[in-house]
């Protein structure tokens, strides 16, 4: 794990305005599944999609990148209001870079995160890298943050969770389910 102190950790945390997601393995369990038609079916968590929710009221934004392509993909990520969707993206560091054209912003805006070798570069650049649980060790190293929650089981909410405590907002969204 990147060696940074608390206060250079909220500093960057304050900074995020846009959360970078990978699907297989973050929003997914990385499992792909085919109907006997050879649709491509992938199950998300509703947590998952919950934590996003309380991030986008609070006024920030969601991208996904991803190295496969799958039409429930754009589904979920136009349900939970998710855009840019960049699918099929071997090189996501290109683009990462594409993102950060189309919304206007810098690398240290970005919080990233990922589970296999391919989200490394990006997890690099960014201001804070999050692994899920169950990521490849090398993830888990990079990462300012790792879940407690595996891919596709919570590990999104995890750490949106974890960034709005970083940030001192984690308050406002439980007080308005008070």
């Amino acid at each position: 794990m990147p060696l940074i102190d608390s206060n250079e950790l909220n500093l960057r945390a304050a900074r995020i305005e846009l959360l970078l997601l990978d699907v297989d393995g973050v929003l997914t369990d990385g499992s792909v599944l085919y109907a006997d038609d050879g649709t491509e079916l992938k199950r998300f968590h509703v947590r998952d999609g919950s934590g996003l929710k309380f991030w986008r009221d609070l006024g920030n934004r969601a991208a996904i990148v991803s190295g496969r392509t799958s039409s429930a993909v754009d589904r979920r990520a136009k349900e939970l209001g998710i855009a840019p969707v960049l699918q099929g993206r071997s090189e996501k560091l290109a683009a990462l870079d594409e993102v950060l054209t189309a919304l206007d912003l810098r690398p240290e805006q970005v919080c990233a995160i990922g589970d296999d070798l391919p989200d490394l570069p990006v997890l690099k650049r960014v201001g804070l890298a999050v692994a899920v649980a169950d990521a490849c060790p090398e993830v888990r190293a990079a990462a300012h943050h790792v879940t407690a929650a595996p891919g596709g089981r919570g590990a999104v909410r995890d750490a949106i969770e974890w960034l709005l405590k970083l940030r001192g907002e984690w308050g406002t969204v439980l007080a308005s389910y008070s």
